[in-house]
């Protein structure tokens, strides 16, 4: 999280009528983060923990109004990104620490697995192709029939699927929050 942070150390000498009450009259913070949603959350809550004095300013009303709540929520296992590229091994590896992170702070998350089909008998050296993919990536995935998918998805047509039981969705404001509490807790302040 720290790669991602833009820090800036700056001097403060007239903070603007919105930000007063958060910084209660400093005119030095030793770390100002900019935007409240995952990445910024994150950052501040790696750098509070660090023990940096951090603030964190927010355009929003709210934390998390932006990039960060409008997505599908899905947490990736990985499975698509390019043979052994970080973006690979950063799902993979960040998957399960954000998975670990939901669990230990009670952020609501369901690890409900996907299923990838193929629709035509044409498609099964496709989905052969995709699990070994998968596999040179670290991601387990399991082939299963026809039957076994309409198991798992009654609605679902296929002839043949893979199973990718690690796939998982996060309630993204529950995980902003929870990052915001404990970035709070190490002594970090928000301004909106």
């Amino acid at each position: 999280a720290a790669l991602a942070c833009k820090l800036l150390t700056l001097r403060l000498t007239s903070s603007p009528p919105r930000l007063r009450h958060s910084l209660v009259a400093m005119e030095r913070v030793q770390t100002l983060v900019v935007g409240a949603g995952v990445v910024g959350l994150a950052c501040a809550r790696a750098l509070a923990r660090s023990g940096r004095e951090v603030v964190v300013v927010e355009a929003a009303g709210s934390i998390g109004m932006g990039t960060s709540s409008r997505n599908s929520e899905v947490v990736h296992a990985g499975i698509y990104y390019p043979d052994g590229s970080l973006k690979a091994r950063h799902c993979v590896r960040g998957a399960a620490q954000l998975l670990d992170f939901c669990r230990e702070r009670g952020v609501a998350h369901r690890v409900c697995g996907k299923l990838i089909v193929a629709t035509s008998e044409s498609q099964h050296g496709d989905l052969a192709k995709v699990a070994e993919h998968a596999r040179r990536n670290g991601v387990h995935l399991r082939p299963i029939s026809r039957e076994e998918a309409r198991e798992l998805e009654p609605e679902v047509e296929c002839t043949s699927a893979l199973h990718s039981p690690g796939t998982a969705i996060v309630d993204s404001h529950g995980f902003m929050e929870a990052l915001l509490a404990d970035a709070q807790a190490a002594g970090a302040a928000l301004a909106l």
